[in-house]
């Protein structure tokens, strides 16, 4: 319970909320085990719950028109995924992935709907939070239409630093398994490319790769870099 109630208080469409709230919130919610590659739900279905990740970190991805899914974005701890067609969307438009282990939250229409009656600045605080995130989607909209290659694959990556990632003397580690594939569906280009450009960028002391993971070794290097590519 301390983890959930923590879970909802560092969320940004609960966050606002009195300490003294959250247990209430929390009755509403189901908390759901997610095993490593299983979907949470799927692109096309009805948009019937809101999910709070809890635990781990999952991808959302779109079919694209030739076939391909599209990775989106990734979240993780905190972070809401889903949609609710009181918020705007009749069906998800995403596919949500557990990248590792992980554990959500799940909010039905009717539970959120309780959860707006008895808290009504929820309200304003979820259509902050989709608005953030129309505005971060059309800012990759932007990235894709302008910039190089390099600057987009960099982008991608300070994103998921920035959101996912775990400090470690002085840099940060993303704790995900984010494959170069991954990397390059994020930043609209092909893996070759993302390998060419990590490969500049680990000669360059900026990151580290391993099996699976990638630290970011000198965030504000690596700014730089972009700005020059």
């Amino acid at each position: 319970m301390p983890v959930r109630l923590q879970v909802l208080a560092d969320s940004p469409i609960f966050g606002a909320l009195a300490s003294e709230d959250l247990p209430g919130v929390d009755a509403r919610c189901t908390a759901r085990h997610v095993e490593r590659g299983t979907n949470v739900y799927h692109a096309g279905d009805d948009a019937d719950s809101l999910y709070v990740v809890a635990h781990g970190a999952l991808k959302l991805s779109r079919p694209s028109l030739d076939g391909y899914e599209v990775l989106v974005d990734v979240v993780g701890p905190g972070d809401f995924l889903g949609m609710l067609t009181a918020l705007g969307e009749a069906t998800f438009a995403e596919t949500a992935t557990a990248l590792i282990e992980s554990c959500v939250l799940r909010f039905s229409a009717q539970a959120f709907r309780a959860v707006l009656n008895d808290h009504p600045q929820v309200t304003l605080a979820a259509l902050d939070a989709v608005s953030a995130r129309l505005a971060a989607a059309r800012q990759t909209v932007r990235e894709l239409a302008a910039d190089t290659a390099q600057q987009r694959i960099g982008a991608a990556l300070l994103r998921l630093a920035e959101g996912l990632g775990v400090a470690e003397s002085g840099a940060v580690r993303i704790p995900v398994p984010v494959t170069q594939a991954d990397l390059a569906s994020m930043a609209g280009t092909t893996a070759e490319t993302v390998s060419r450009t990590l490969a500049g960028w680990r000669t360059a002391g900026l990151v580290q790769t391993g099996r699976g993971t990638i630290t970011v070794r000198d965030q504000a290097g690596l700014a730089a870099a972009i700005a020059a590519a």
